[in-house]
């Protein structure tokens, strides 16, 4: 089983500043996970909050094969004994997409950990901008230790959304 947690936090460009941004600090952390799950070779928690609803959690949970993690923005492979996780090209003005991209290897009993964050426009009819921070966990077998001490696997690309560095990197 592959079990995948993906928390997202949306927000428009109304909220960039600073009280905005007090009001969503914190809410991309992993969230307990609904059980029992169904029996299926990938199960998906899919959690958003959304600014439009005052950042309450709407989630759910769905199963099936490999190409359900598509859903997630997550492309799957299998190895011997291990599962390959890339992050697909998604629809993002910024950072710019790209080929997909490799994020992680996992051993059976691994977890591995995805940040990042975007700013997306809409189509071009409605030019507006709104952005969403990830925290994406992938679990390689049926126990999952999301937000309990440190993942196998670690990847953070988040980005200055408004410009400058990197996150964590010098301006």
């Amino acid at each position: 089983m592959i079990l995948i947690q993906r928390v997202r936090v949306r927000w428009t460009a109304a909220a960039r500043g600073a009280p905005a941004a007090n009001a969503r600090s914190g809410l991309a952390r992993p969230r307990p996970l609904p059980g029992p799950f169904p029996e299926a070779e990938v199960v998906v928690h899919d959690v958003l909050a959304d600014q439009a609803v005052g950042y309450q959690d709407r989630e759910g949970v769905r199963a099936g094969g490999v190409a359900l993690a598509r859903e997630a923005g997550l492309w799957l492979g299998y190895g011997r004994a291990s599962v390959v996780v890339d992050r697909l090209p998604g629809s993002a003005a910024y950072p710019r997409p790209s080929a997909s991209a490799r994020l992680f290897t996992l051993a059976a009993g691994q977890v591995g950990r995805y940040r990042a964050n975007f700013r997306f426009t809409g189509c071009a009819c409605s030019p507006s901008w709104y952005y969403e921070e990830w925290l994406v966990h992938v679990a390689h077998g049926p126990v999952a230790r999301f937000g309990y001490g440190e993942p196998d696997r670690d990847v953070d690309h988040r980005v200055r959304l408004y410009g400058g560095a990197r996150v964590g990197e010098p301006s």
